[in-house]
């Protein structure tokens, strides 16, 4: 298991039978690069891949 796996099974244990909307969602992943502003990249990438549907976010379309 590499370090990460741990925040998303920690997350599914925790949190895994709440159901959220995707704004809820956007709302949350605004507030962590407020406060953390050296991971906008990379949460910007992660939302644009779920916005496209898993595609990748450097891809043209």
């Amino acid at each position: 298991m590499y370090f990460t796996d741990r925040g998303l099974e920690e997350l599914a244990e925790r949190r895994g039978e709440e159901q959220v909307t995707l704004a809820w969602l956007a709302d949350q992943l605004q507030a962590f690069v407020d406060q953390h502003p050296d991971f906008e990249v990379p949460v910007e990438r992660l939302a644009t891949w779920l916005a496209r549907g898993g595609a990748d976010p450097d891809d043209e379309e």
